[in-house]
């Protein structure tokens, strides 16, 4: 049975829209080490990143959909998929930073690839924010942060050598990457959101046009005091189902990849040939 390696592969036009993408969201997390604003302007910032990246991350979305290479098979499954990791998200009610959809797109990711990764964090979170009421200037950051944890599931290495990365040393490496993802979310939601949150009269407030040094520290002291109660948790849970339900989902997901044939053409044999057959029984030949 025909399959790839891969349901989604990055074209070069998809490579250029997603460097485009991941710099212009890359200076929505980091413009406060670099540029001195005050807090009309941080406000102004937060509006302008919504606007220009969110369209970004969805026409790298349609790029990828609308790719010829893609049948109907690979189009429902995102779906499936991107429905099934944005109903999770609420269940969680976003009590102590605990969000139920992680493991699912951690999973997802590693077996479907990088790019099906990326595409599958932007499109669940984007589905979430209507499940949740989440629009607002945090969307775009969220989206693309999710994005860059599916792209790093799919990217994890399938070998060492020549030898499959199967077992418990898989489950292993997605247990430390699951932690470590919930821990980046936790820190790229921080930048976003630090700027604006403390005003500008603490210790650590962010400071308009100071040292890199300076903002950097007040930044790790604020992430360590204020989200930690946060980010552990969702770094537990997400750990902890990722250990529960990977044999069972990484063995249903390949089933799945393996039995529909993602990009090899539908060919309806079995059905032709009986057609025929019966052709000939009613004509006698």
């Amino acid at each position: 049975m025909t399959t790839t390696a891969n349901i989604y592969t990055f074209r070069a036009r998809s490579i250029i829209a997603l460097v485009v993408a991941s710099l212009i969201s890359a200076a929505g997390f980091l413009w406060p080490f670099f540029i001195g604003a005050n807090a009309e302007y941080r406000h102004q910032n937060n509006q302008w990143f919504f606007w220009v990246a969110v369209p970004i991350a969805l026409t790298i979305l349609i790029i990828e959909i609308s790719n010829e290479r893609l049948d109907a098979k690979s189009v429902a499954l995102l779906g499936v998929l991107a429905a099934l990791t944005a109903a999770l998200r609420p269940m969680g009610a976003g009590v102590a930073g605990i969000e139920p959809m992680w493991f699912l797109l951690i999973l997802s990711a590693r077996v479907f690839g990088a790019a099906f990764g990326f595409i599958l964090g932007i499109l669940a979170l984007f589905v979430s924010a209507f499940l949740t009421g989440g629009f607002g200037p945090w969307l775009a950051y969220q989206m693309f942060a999710a994005g860059w944890i599916g792209l790093g599931a799919g990217a994890l290495p399938q070998r060492v050598g020549k030898r499959l990365i199967r077992g418990p040393s898989e489950v292993l490496i997605l247990v430390l990457y699951s932690i470590f993802a919930a821990l980046l979310f936790g820190i790229l939601m921080d930048l976003q959101f630090w700027p604006w949150a403390l005003g500008s009269n603490t210790q650590l407030s962010y400071l308009p046009g100071g040292a890199v040094g300076e903002n950097l520290h007040r930044f790790i002291v604020f992430h360590l005091a204020s989200s930690m109660a946060w980010d552990v948790p969702r770094a537990i849970f997400t750990a902890a189902l990722t250990i529960i339900t990977a044999p069972t989902v990484l063995t249903a997901l390949r089933r799945t990849k393996r039995r529909a044939s993602f990009l090899a053409p539908i060919e309806f044999i079995a059905a032709k040939e009986n057609a025929i057959g019966r052709a000939k029984e009613q004509t006698g030949a």
